[in-house]
């Protein structure tokens, strides 16, 4: 095994943390933001890719202390490892202030049907702040019961639940107005990044390097080794691959990590992009 890159998931990563750290295999660019994966001195094979949970309420901490400095907080949270990272953050930021200033902690299970009677608990609390930590499903229910039940707090949302395709549409974009959250990422179900080149390379991306690998693995047949590997990854000739445009092919040598040369120009007409000319080799 060469490494572990890009797995998704707190639980999932954590099951295999310590057995890859033993063996000295690297597990990069996780999918978390959980406070383990990052660190080094228990486990130096191990980095996440996520903004970290606590750095993210640290950040809500000190908007709170800022914009509304007599705040009394209430917290949702998932309980597990991802709330309370969230938990532990906001107290940080908090830092003397915190004890006086969170006026309930309400934890919910995942396998909770939902989070009305929590949402309820809070508001009768006395909180005017709300910080939730919480995944999608969640979220979206307690954005709707917050709108039903007429509260009205400073509602901050974490980052995994802030997904305007995920949370807000199913919760009513209506009802999600005025919400509070942290990124660090472009989202592609936000109309603010309808048409950035960057989102559009993320959807297909993913798609086409996967082909391309599965060309590798097939070409290395039953003997694969890292060796065998490399050396198909830089002997490939005219290999196309889904989402490549027709006559636009994967070529590379030892000496050319390039493997992509040819493209269609393009020119936007008001309204899309549209390709002229044949396919050029750049």
């Amino acid at each position: 095994m060469l490494a572990i890159i890009g797995s998704l998931g707190s639980p999932t990563n954590a099951s295999v943390q310590r057995y890859l750290n033993d063996r000295k295999v690297p597990q990069l660019f996780l999918f978390t933001g959980a406070a383990r994966f990052r660190d080094p001195q228990t486990y130096p094979w191990t980095m996440a890719g996520d903004l970290s949970f606590v750095n993210e309420t640290r950040a809500f901490a000190r908007f709170v202390l800022e914009d509304k400095p007599d705040a009394k907080i209430g917290i949702l949270y998932q309980n597990d490892d991802y709330g309370k990272d969230h938990i532990n953050g906001l107290k940080s930021g908090l830092g003397e202030k915190a004890a006086s200033m969170i006026v309930a902690e309400v934890p919910y299970e995942s396998t909770d049907p939902t989070v009305d009677s929590q949402i309820v608990a809070l508001k009768a609390s006395g909180a005017d702040v709300l910080v939730e930590a919480s995944l999608p499903k969640f979220a979206a229910q307690s954005i709707r019961k917050v709108y039903d039940i007429g509260w009205k707090p400073l509602y901050i949302v974490s980052f995994p639940a802030a997904s305007i395709p995920l949370t807000l549409q199913p919760a009513g974009l209506d009802k999600s107005v005025g919400l509070v959250t942290a990124a660090f990422l472009k989202e592609p179900g936000d109309p603010t990044w309808k048409d950035d080149p960057e989102v559009a390379e993320y959807v297909v991306i993913a798609y086409y390097h996967a082909a391309a690998v599965v060309h590798l693995l097939t070409a290395c047949g039953d003997e694969l080794t890292r060796e065998d590997l490399m050396y198909q990854a830089t002997h490939m000739d005219h290999v196309h691959v889904p989402m490549l445009l027709p006559g636009v092919t994967f070529d590379t040598s030892p000496t050319d990590y390039s493997p992509v040369k040819q493209m269609q120009l393009r020119h936007f007409d008001g309204t899309r992009w549209v390709g002229f000319g044949g396919i050029v080799n750049g």
